[in-house]
């Protein structure tokens, strides 16, 4: 067994879903302003995108303690960066790509394997 594990998707997916909860955040104080006289539901949809952005933080948490599940974890990155522009505006674009990348790279990586001497 390998103590190696896909670092730079975790690092990547991690800072997405950082982006993605200040993104769900901004989208959540600007909707409840502008939607206050019906009772701030444009809050709500900024708060969908705060949810994006934790399930992509536990994915990534996820990922990096279970190296061995890399591939059902970067799909799960993946669907939930796509899944930001809805309610996060994609974490203001730039944790919607950080989340893209780390989730290919999630899925794609694969323990060094060394040549036996």
């Amino acid at each position: 067994m390998s103590s190696e594990k896909p670092t730079a998707a975790f690092i990547l997916s991690l800072i997405g879903g950082i982006f993605v909860i200040i993104g769900g955040l901004a989208v959540s104080v600007i909707g409840a302003a502008l939607t206050f006289w019906i009772g701030g539901i444009g809050g709500i949809i900024g708060l969908i995108g705060v949810v994006w952005g934790v399930l992509m933080i536990v994915c990534a948490v996820m990922l990096n303690s279970n190296p061995n599940s890399h591939a059902t974890y970067g799909v799960l990155i993946l669907f939930f960066s796509i899944a930001s522009w809805f309610g996060s505006f994609g974490g203001l674009v730039i944790g919607f790509l950080l989340g893209l990348i780390g989730g290919i790279l999630a899925i794609v990586w694969h323990p060094y394997v060394h040549a036996p001497a």
